[in-house]
Order: C-alpha cells, then structure tokens, then sequence
C-alpha cells in the first residue's frame, strides 16, 4: 500500500507541475505496480492531469487505454509522442518519410514519403505501421547526404552491406537483395556485380559472418570476438547445434585452431560431439557438416563410423547432400566412403543424388576403374541418371578418354531424352541445363567436332524425331545444327503448318456462357454499384476498408465483363456438322491407347466439358496434343509432374447421338 500510495503522491507532484514527460517516465517505470492497483482508465485519467496540450490529450484518449493490454497501450503511447511534424519515420513499404502534420481533431498522422506524398494514418495505423527513424539508419543517412551515399555506394560496397544489416538487422542474401533493390541502392539487373564486390570487400571482415547456405542469414556482430575466456565459456554452454558449428568454423576461420590449447581443444570436440547427438534424425544436413567438420579437425574417434553408418542408414545422405551447399558436399562425400566397398555403395547410389553430389563421385574417384566402370554401366540403361546425363554431357571434354563410357552419340540421345516433356525437382533443373547446352552455339560445334560424319547425322536426325521439345526452342536449335554442320540441312525433314481451327464451341456451351455475362452485366455490376454507395457512409475513403474492398471488386468486374464480351464475340455457336474423321478435330471422338488401356474422348469447342461423358475442350493440352493427328500418330499424353508418356491414336469416329443431343440449346435459354 505504502507504495501504491507514493506512486500516487508523484503522480500528483507531476500534475501540479504540469510535467507529462515526468509522470508517463513514472508509469513506464512502475508499469506493473500500477496495473494492480490502478484501472488502465485511472492511469489515464492520472496522465491528463498533467498537461493541457490538446495533442497529447488526443494520444491518451485514442491509444486504447482500458481497450486493449496495458503494456501494449503504453509501447502505443511512447511511439505517438514520438511522432511530430519534422520527425523522421520508416514504413515497410515506402521506406523513409518524415511527418509532416499530426492533427488532433481528426487523430491523424500525415507523412510525406518519396513516392507517396501526404499519405494519412490513423493514430492506430500509424503505431502498426510506422516506427521512429534511428539517426544512423541508412535511408537517414541518403536523405542526409545523398552525395556522400552516392560516394559510398560507389566506392565501399561493403559499408553499404553493413549499413543495411544495421539498420534491418541480419538477414538472408535474398532478403538483402530485395531491400537494396527496393530502397534504389542497386538495380536488379545490377544486383550480382553489386554483391560480388561487396563479398569481396566483406570477406575479411571480422564483423561480418557470410553463411554457407544462402538461406542462412548474414550476421553483423558488435565487435570482434577475441576468443578468450569468456568466449570459451559462452560456447561451452552453447546448446544451438547450429550455433555451435558456426562459432567453430569461425574460431578454425580466424587461424585459432592451430594454436589452441588442450582445454580448448577438448572443449570443441566435446560441443561438436554434443551438436551431432543434438542434429540427429532432426537435421540430416546438418548432422553432416558436424561429422565432416570433426574429421577434418582431428576428432577421429570411434563415433565417426557410428556417424557414417548413421548418415547411410535409409540413405539419408541423399537428402542431406540435397540440402548442402555445393562446395560442402564433396566433404561429405569423402566422410562417405573411405573403402573400395562404400564407394561402391556411393556408385549404386548416383541415380538418386543431386548433380553437385554426382559432380563430386565422378571428380574424385573418377581416376579409379570401378568408378568409370559403374558411370558407364549406368549411362547404358535405357533410361540414365538425369544428372549423370548433364555431367557427361556438359563436359565431355573431362571424359573423352573414358573407355568404359558408352558412345558420344549414345550420351546426346540421353540428352535428348531428358530434354523432352514436363520433369520436376532436380530432373526439371537438369532439363534447363541440357536445353541450355542445345542452344549454344559453342558446344554444338564441340559435339559435331567430336562425331563421326554418320553419328552428325544420327544425332541430328534423332533431335529432329523429338516431339515433346518446346516448338520454338526446337525449331531455333534444328536451325543452329544446319549452321554447324551445312551438310545436315539434306537430312531436314519438311514440318506441315498445323492446321488452324476455327474459333467455336457448342450452342449449349454458348448459350450458358451469355447466361453467365447476363447475369454479370445485369445482377453482378449493379450490386456492386450499392456496395460503393454503402461504403462511402463509413466515411474517410482513404482508410475505408469497406469501401477498398468494394472498389478492388468492380475492378475485377470490369475486367472480367470486358474478357467475356470478347470471347463473346469471337466464338462462335456450332453443331460440328463439317467435322470429318479424316484426322483428330473438333467435333469427333477419339479412341487412344497408352500403358493405361484404351480411352475414349470427345473433342469438342473452347468451352465444351464434361469428363463424366468424356467430352474436353479443344483448348485443352490433352486435344491440342491431339489436333491434327491421324490414326496411328503417337502423341504427347499429359501427365503427372515430372512423367513423360505417350500415347498412340487408335481410331477417330463421329459424334455419338448421346452427344449430339447433349449440346443442343438447353430448353428454354437463347443465344
């Protein structure tokens, strides 16, 4: 009580004086002794006593007191005194501006930012969304000094990195990336120059700590660890596996490791020992880079064959190599196999790893028989590994002499392979970098100089025959092999202009498609209009939510209404009576064999659908894949991501009466 009580009497002292500052120090400071013995209106009431500014009135009566937490009212309170006209502020996403009025009649906050000039907030918005400006924030500093920024960012990238971890705080490189390019330090094209030389500026940096993943966060440190004994304590009490590899590589990364003492010594390899324990079956990458991290620091003891074993059982070094960056991976690789019988293991294993993983088997036991052996008996399946496939292939000149490989033309037909069809995950990052390698000129000529006159041929004819490759792509790649080799260009096969078909759709589709605009220009449109109009009596439209909301819908309204008048106008209503069975076209069904079976579908106009009687639209992948094919033409079926399958057109026949009777005009409805 007798605290209460003197709380009281301050508070009181302070309204005599008139001094606010003073009493709202007062509560702040005793925050949780006033929340059990005073109402959050009492503390309210208490803090009007002691000013008359007709402003700060305005900030207790509109911050929540009694509304909302006591302690979340008061952080309110703190920012809103904070802003005043000349104040510098920061917004997520208009960065810097400065307030330029704070109305207390309309409780209103207006700043002027860079791109959006006099933009208003409510006292509730402006403590959600806008934050005092620090004096060493790094947009304060360009809008300070744009020519000693412009200066900088020219000169010390680095200092421009630093800055905006300052100011941000740690973050990851695309983060960085994405302030830096919305804020107008760089331009994204300008992005990779830019971070390269700001890498190289930072790389012996001891304040900086650049991650391994780009998906770690790059961390500024306050100051340069000197890595005595308060540090050595702190780590031995570190229980972050993370952490923990991080602070060690670090400490090895400072050349510390070598001069280490022998508590030192133990005290790492205990902490290590402790990460792996705390990282298994939770973080199988990481669980690696601490095995792979002991063993080169010396700490062979006879946990590093419990480790191996552990990160071959269910081949958990497949996802943990997945995960890694690509310059660790080869350490786990040789962690992996340390005898002729686990590189054998590793080999039966490349159909199922990522390429860097394949990259590094191949680059460090390349030199042995068994190695070049199982590469070569792998790329002699029907179906290769994808990645092996781009290694190969990608650079071939590291392989040439490689007797156990199977022909060149033998690795170009996997290639070609791999780059037809839809594919997924890692097989989908091999198929652009094989389609990558088509479409230089460079490497074509390198392939055509490697081939015999009859395998240039083969090859090229092999590439043509290809049916799933993108139309252009593979038209512009036919182009550049003619280029390369004049002699191929008797060996080009003429392509038929596939037919065009005519814009329709059947009466029944029509007419419930004008059903639907009808009903989109005559019920949809006008009750939007009413949602306006109600929306504008909440009042200020700039903060109206209800009405944004109304405005974003007659948007989507219009745009819709404008698409539809369209299509409208250019298909048109058809009964298929000119359709023939000569090939597949609108207006006939379409027997198709696959793996699956045997299949019926009826391909119909743009909006025709209904899988229960099998009927597809002409816009469909399925029927373009099919349009213009005869009996007997193989075609590209759609599939699950990442599956390439084919199928065979068996027989094309009319339309059934069933069908026929089923996209008549629907009783009732126009057109």
């Amino acid at each position: 009580m007798a605290v209460t009580e003197a709380l009281a009497n301050k508070l009181n002292e302070c309204a005599e004086k008139q001094d606010f500052e003073g009493a709202f120090k007062l509560v702040r400071d005793n925050q949780a002794e006033l929340a059990k013995s005073l109402s959050a209106v009492g503390v309210r009431d208490a803090l009007k006593k002691t000013t008359k500014d007709r402003l700060l009135l305005s900030f207790l009566d509109g911050v929540g007191f009694g509304e909302k937490p006591f302690d979340k009212v008061l952080v309110a309170l703190e920012k809103l005194v904070g802003f005043h006209e000349g104040s510098l502020v920061l917004n997520d996403t208009w960065g810097l501006g400065k307030v330029k009025k704070v109305d207390y009649f309309y409780r209103r906050v207006t700043v002027d930012f860079k791109t959006k000039r006099g933009h208003q907030f409510t006292y509730a918005a402006a403590v959600d969304m806008l934050k005092s400006a620090p004096e060493d924030h790094i947009l304060v500093f360009q809008a300070a000094d744009p020519d000693a920024f412009a200066a900088l960012l020219k000169d010390n990238k680095a200092e421009i990195v630093k800055r905006v971890l300052k100011s941000y705080g740690d973050m990851p490189i695309t983060r960085l990336e994405d302030v830096c390019v919305a804020n107008g330090f760089v331009k994204a094209v300008g992005w990779k120059d830019f971070w390269d030389k700001a890498r190289a500026g930072l790389r012996h940096d001891k304040l900086v700590e650049i991650p391994a993943k780009r998906a770690d966060p790059i961390r500024l440190k306050a100051s340069v660890e000197d890595y005595g004994d308060n540090w050595l304590t702190a780590f031995s009490h570190e229980t972050d596996p993370k952490l923990i590899l991080a602070s060690v590589r670090e400490f090895v990364a400072q050349d510390k490791f070598k001069t280490a003492d022998g508590e030192t010594r133990d005290k790492i390899g205990e902490r290590l020992a402790f990460a792996v324990t705390a990282a298994r079956k939770v973080d199988d990458a990481l669980y690696a880079r601490l095995a792979t991290t002991l063993t080169a620091l010396g700490f062979l003891t006879p946990a590093a064959e419990e480790m191996r074993a552990y990160l071959w059982e269910r081949k958990r070094f497949v996802k943990a190599a997945a995960a890694l960056p690509a310059r660790e991976v080869g350490a786990m690789i040789t962690f992996l196999a340390p005898t002729d019988e686990y590189k054998a293991r590793l080999y039966a294993a490349i159909p199922e790893l990522c390429f860097s993983a394949v990259d590094e088997i191949v680059t460090k036991f390349g030199g042995e028989e068994a190695c070049r052996k199982a590469v070569g008996d792998l790329m002699r399946q029907p179906k290769a590994p994808a990645t092996l496939t781009t290694l190969l292939c990608g650079k071939y000149e590291r392989f040439r002499e490689w007797k156990e490989l199977p022909a060149l033309i033998i690795l170009l037909t996997h290639a070609i392979a791999l780059g037809e069809g839809r594919q997924g995950g890692e097989t989908l990052k091999m198929q652009n970098l094989v389609r990558r390698l088509f479409a230089d000129v460079k490497w074509l000529a390198k392939v055509f100089s490697w081939l015999a006159p009859a395998d240039q041929a083969l090859f090229f004819e092999r590439f043509q025959a290809s049916i799933a490759w993108d139309p252009s792509t593979h038209h512009t790649i036919v182009v550049r092999m003619t280029h390369v080799v004049p002699d191929l260009e008797q060996h080009l096969v003429k392509v038929e202009k596939k037919r065009e078909y005519a814009r329709v759709t059947s009466y029944r589709a029509f007419a419930l498609k004008k059903a639907e605009y009808l009903k989109l220009i005559n019920e949809d449109m006008p009750e939007n209009v009413r949602k306006i109009e109600f929306a504008k009596g909440f009042g200020d439209l700039s903060e109206n939510a209800e009405y944004q909301y109304a405005k974003d819908e007659q948007r989507q309204l219009m745009q819709k209404q404008t698409l539809m008048q369209a299509d409208l106008e250019a298909v048109k209503p058809s009964d298929f009576a000119d359709a023939t069975t000569d090939e597949v076209m609108p207006g006939v069904a379409v027997v198709i064999a696959s793996a699956d079976g045997e299949k019926t579908y009826t391909i119909l106009g743009e909006w025709d659908n209904d899988l229960e009687r099998g009927v597809i639209s002409s816009k469909t992948r399925l029927a373009q894949n099919m349009l213009g094919k005869k009996v007997g033409d193989q075609f590209e079926l759609p599939g699950a991501e990442g599956a390439v399958a084919f199928a065979t057109v068996k027989e094309i026949k009319p339309l059934s009466d069933e069908i026929r009777e089923w996209m008549k005009l629907p009783p009732g409805m126009q057109i």
